[in-house]
């Protein structure tokens, strides 16, 4: 009998749809007048592409694939990508994003990410994943946020990159405490099995190359518990989508403002 297909996200109506993209609008940035949102400068002298490690996405004074500490003992995750240092301007931005009730900056913001991801999986297919889930939040910060600015992101992705998503392929049924204030040891002690598999989809993961989505990467603990969780329920791998990555202070350069 075939494999029954991974679900489809749904469509939303006119995020990140030709027209928006067109319409002259302030960047988010700058807020001199461009399209899309995001001005050809500012993502030349804030979004260029850097040089990151393969495995857990911290920048690297040059290409390398992975970095030390992940030659050793790297994350779950077989490969991360990330599209921005966690620095000026876009902490301001995912901060408002998250916490302000702005769920339609996510068709900005996305776009540096799409444009990392979109050329790669275009030449090299065994990159594409199955499905795309978004990381998580609790029911009740759900219901405080209104949204889950992963969620945000990752529909928006599947949709530009043709790929199949479900916005509940994992759930976070433990409430934790929040991570800011933890160390990384502290942060995986606060995940352990606080999230579970969807029971709809726990029996269709075997072999399948699940992308986890989420907006920041601080130490990468919240990714690589959910995708430890993914594996030991049968997918044959997992990789990591993020929009930001915490700097370590040695490659932390802020960009000036």
């Amino acid at each position: 009998m075939p494999e029954a297909p991974l679900p489809l996200a749904k469509s939303v109506a006119h995020a990140g749809s030709g027209w928006a993209r067109r319409w002259p609008a302030p960047c988010v940035v700058c807020h001199g007048w461009c399209t899309g949102g995001l001005c050809s400068a500012c993502v030349a002298r804030f979004a260029a592409q850097q040089p990151r490690c393969a495995r857990c996405g911290l920048r690297l004074a040059e290409a390398g694939s992975p970095c030390g500490a992940c030659s050793l003992h790297g994350p779950p995750m077989v490969r991360t990508v990330v599209a921005l240092d966690y620095a000026f301007p876009w902490d301001r931005l995912i901060a408002r994003f998250k916490f302000a009730q702005a769920p339609e900056l996510a068709r900005v913001l996305v776009q540096p990410l799409i444009d990392h991801l979109g050329p790669q999986l275009a030449a090299a297919d065994e990159l594409r994943p199955d499905l795309v889930l978004p990381v998580p939040l609790s029911p009740r910060r759900l219901r405080q946020r209104g949204y889950n600015q992963a969620w945000e992101l990752a529909r928006r992705l599947a949709r530009e990159l043709d790929l199949p998503a479900q916005a509940d392929g994992l759930q976070r049924w433990r409430e934790t405490p929040a991570q800011t204030t933890l160390d990384a040891a502290a942060r995986r002690a606060n995940l352990r099995d606080a999230f579970m598999v969807n029971p709809q989809l726990a029996g269709r993961l075997a072999g399948r190359h699940i992308a986890l989505v989420d907006d920041v990467m601080t130490t990468g603990a919240t990714l690589a518990a959910a995708a430890d969780l993914l594996l030991r329920n049968g997918a044959r791998e997992v990789s990591a989508w993020a929009l930001a990555r915490t700097p370590t202070p040695s490659t932390g350069n802020r960009p000036s403002p």
